[in-house]
């Protein structure tokens, strides 16, 4: 019960900052209704975790005064509607330009993403750029775990999809990553489960080619 009390005070001091700009401690222990002293406990817990970030503020009369703000990334913290933004922006294109053009943006996302990545498959063995691949979707927050079958093959699962609802209506999505993980591995890989598609996670399996 005193952990959540202590988050739920962090995130109002969270809020402040958002809405009311760069604040004082004093200012904050006002807002709050509690001492400087806790106030100074919960800044010091953001500040450690990255979120805040303070600066000295001349005053008219006294000393300097450490003025608190939020740091870039506390802004990950707050609501977002990027989906709802990017599926209507899709809307559009299909509307204006058709389905083919739809194609085309992702096939070249996947040629940007391949430029990017291949770099970090060069030299590695088979066992090696597989961990490299869970590594890069890992980073780009997919969430995933590996499985080594016996025949050297492997199981890519994904258990988070942070681009699900854009994959659920549209499943050139889908497809583009499949082929750039066939691109970047240079082997077969079959998509056996799909979060699109109702399934608990993602499921690859990738096979290790005689040429490999």
């Amino acid at each position: 019960m005193y952990r959540d009390a202590e988050l739920s005070t962090r995130k109002i001091v969270l809020s402040l900052l958002r809405t009311r700009g760069p604040l004082s401690v004093g200012e904050l222990a006002k807002e709050l209704g509690i001492t400087e002293m806790a106030v100074r406990r919960h800044l010091n817990t953001l500040d450690r975790d990255g979120f805040i970030e303070s600066k000295l503020a001349r005053q008219a009369m006294g000393r300097p005064l450490h003025m608190y703000s939020l740091t870039k990334e506390a802004d990950d913290l707050f609501p977002k509607k990027y989906n709802a933004l990017t599926l209507d922006l899709l809307e559009e294109l299909v509307a204006e330009e058709g389905e083919g053009k739809l194609t085309r943006l992702f096939q070249r996302r996947k040629d940007k993403l391949s430029e990017r990545y291949g770099s970090r498959m060069e030299g590695k063995s088979f066992p090696e750029k597989v961990a490299e691949l869970a590594r890069i979707q890992n980073d780009n927050g997919y969430m995933v775990s590996l499985e080594q079958g016996e025949n050297g093959d492997y199981i890519l699962n994904e258990h988070n999809c942070p681009i699900s609802q854009v994959a659920d209506q549209y499943q050139q999505a889908c497809q583009c990553e499949l082929a750039l993980f066939q691109e970047l591995l240079g082997t077969p890989v079959e998509r056996t489960e799909c979060l699109a598609k109702g399934g608990t996670k993602c499921v690859y399996q990738i096979r290790r080619a005689e040429s490999v």
